[in-house]
């Protein structure tokens, strides 16, 4: 699945990110490949928002839909 099709409360390990212009994109929001993110809110047609660490920020969708993620449980597997 992409970043763009999290619900929110859904937490997500970011995978790997082929594309380099997308990989610095990311980088720059903290999304490096293995973080573990929860989603709070997923504007249709807009910006996921996410949490991680305390903090929240907004992916565009753009960016989010070019971005693989795995859901996780709330033990830190995957689903």
């Amino acid at each position: 699945m992409t970043l763009d099709e999290v619900t929110r409360g859904m937490s997500v390990r970011v995978g790997a990110i082929e594309e380099k212009e997308v990989r610095v994109q990311a980088l720059r929001l903290g999304l490096t490949e293995g973080a573990v993110v929860t989603c709070t809110a997923n504007v249709w047609a807009g910006a996921v928002v996410l949490a991680r660490g305390g903090q929240e920020f907004a992916v565009g969708q753009r960016l989010a839909e070019r971005i693989r993620v795995w859901p996780v449980s709330r033990s830190g597997g995957r689903r």
